[in-house]
């Protein structure tokens, strides 16, 4: 059976591996079984938070309206119930940076999801 030399293809495989695991520390970095080991559980962390922070974002901005909500004398179950009736369509997000960035504008919201609650 003819000697096989692997060059060019695995040099490029190894490489790329160790490319994406710049930066770790030690043997992860440098040892191309840690460093794969290693970036293999990185992708599949990177993969599953980026999942993650939609969730974390979504509890942020729910937080934040319940606590705009209240300081004027309402629920944020309340809230979202009277803008739904009232047929307002602001997302959770745009509420949350009413909330933070303008209490008056967050007040008129407010003020439009009151009359349906």
């Amino acid at each position: 059976m003819p000697r096989v030399r692997r060059g060019y293809k695995a040099r490029r495989r190894r490489k790329k591996v160790l490319k994406a695991a710049k930066g770790y520390v030690g043997g992860r970095r440098k040892l191309y079984r840690t460093a794969a080991d290693t970036v293999e559980r990185a992708m599949a962390y990177a993969y599953r938070d980026r999942k993650v922070k939609k969730r974390e974002f979504r509890k942020l901005w729910i937080v934040r309206i319940n606590a705009a909500a209240r300081e004027n004398g309402l629920s944020y179950s309340r809230l979202i119930d009277g803008l739904n009736k009232a047929q307002v369509a602001l997302d959770r997000k745009i509420l949350a940076e009413l909330a933070v960035s303008d209490p008056a504008g967050f007040a008129a919201v407010v003020k439009l999801a009151k009359p349906a609650a």
